[in-house]
């Protein structure tokens, strides 16, 4: 049972205040912080301390710097981060815990949350110093009426700086039917945006990219590319192009970014071609993808072979390979990490699917 499950161990005295008015929320140096008892829980950790900011007045605890705050299973949240690398979905997960699959699923998108923040402050902020992969991986949301690309830019070390979504309109060949069917979709729920690709790769190039600084870019010959890397301002890019139907081995200039699409459909059973697992929203294979960045990153091995350092570690971006304790050592608060644009609408859930009416936003206000 998930109560029974280590939970992620925290600090034994708080960083700093969490409320994001104070002062020492921003500059923990001065700040003082006094003790004020205890209170119990039916769950691990079953006393938890409470604390009073001597510059706000306010309360808090030490879980409240615990991802597992305000959780009723504390425990789960460890064992899901490999569940959903392991080709598992919801209710079989579920079943394995004997807890409702809507569990799951909104434990599932704390924990996208939780590496989506982890990455943007672990990931280099500065020029890139290697070459990069722009590629779209292909999945699609409540059927196959409804494709949309993931957009990766994986860097020659095998180190995925960043992705966004791109929605698409379902192409390709198809029957007299199918096409009647589309148009009846496309009639009553709208059509996607067929500048929906070459917004997507502005928008991630130019956060991965930083202004003022030079990058080397090899994609597939997509024809959104290359328009859309020549317009960057501020940005030297040098865009290199390659066939998609060069042998995919790992002389092939894309096997970087062919790899992370493998691994994406070998972990992950919503993007199987034929499965009853796929994502019902598309905001939930993001924060799925969020999750598969992380362990890509900072934890599986370059090489399954070798057994080698993790891509992060290989750029001296953190110095071991990281466990999910330590991934989940700490939360992570939005306000303390640069959410714009297309990070902020991920993070809180604001990516629509198009054939569901009302998408379920992040509004919470304790489970940040």
């Amino acid at each position: 049972m998930p109560d029974r499950m280590a939970a992620p161990r925290t600090r034994r005295f708080p960083p700093r205040c969490p409320n994001p008015a104070c002062d020492s929320h921003t500059d923990p140096g001065p700040w003082r912080v006094k003790k004020k008892g205890f209170y119990a829980r039916q769950r691990g950790p079953r006393r938890v301390q409470r604390y009073l900011c001597q510059h706000c007045h306010r309360n808090f605890s030490s879980q409240t710097f615990s991802p597992s705050y305000w959780l009723k299973q504390p425990g789960l949240l460890r064992a899901l981060f490999f569940r959903v690398l392991a080709c598992s979905s919801y209710r079989q997960i579920a079943q394995e815990f004997r807890v409702c699959h809507t569990t799951v699923q909104h434990q599932v998108e704390r924990l996208g949350r939780h590496c989506l923040l982890l990455h943007e402050q672990l990931r280099p902020r500065s020029a890139l110093s290697e070459p990069v992969v722009l590629d779209g991986f292909r999945g699609f949301e409540f059927g196959h009426y409804w494709p949309f690309d993931l957009n990766l830019v994986v860097g020659v070390s095998h180190f995925v700086y960043g992705f966004n979504d791109a929605e698409l309109r379902r192409s390709g060949r198809l029957t007299p039917a199918q096409r009647h069917k589309r148009a009846v979709l496309e009639g009553c729920y709208g059509r996607p945006d067929p500048r929906a690709t070459r917004q997507a790769v502005r928008e991630l190039s130019g956060r991965i990219v930083p202004p003022g600084s030079e990058a080397e870019i090899y994609s597939d010959e997509h024809t959104a590319y290359r328009p859309v890397l020549r317009g960057l301002p501020a940005r030297t890019i040098r865009h290199r192009t390659t066939s998609s139907r060069e042998a995919r081995t790992a002389r092939n200039p894309l096997f970087p970014a062919n790899l992370a699409d493998l691994l994406l459909r070998h972990t992950g059973a919503n993007h199987k071609r034929e499965t009853i697992a796929f994502s019902k929203r598309r905001q939930g294979a993001l924060y799925r993808a969020a999750i598969w960045l992380v362990w890509r990153n900072y934890v599986k091995s370059t090489s399954e072979k070798r057994r080698d350092d993790p891509p992060a570690v290989r750029l001296g971006i953190i110095e071991h390979r990281m466990t999910v304790d330590e991934i989940l050592r700490e939360r992570q608060f939005p306000w303390r990490v640069a959410l714009r644009g297309w990070l902020e609408r991920c993070y809180f859930g604001r990516i629509p699917t198009r054939r569901i009416r009302c998408c379920r936003e992040h509004r919470l206000r304790y489970a940040a």
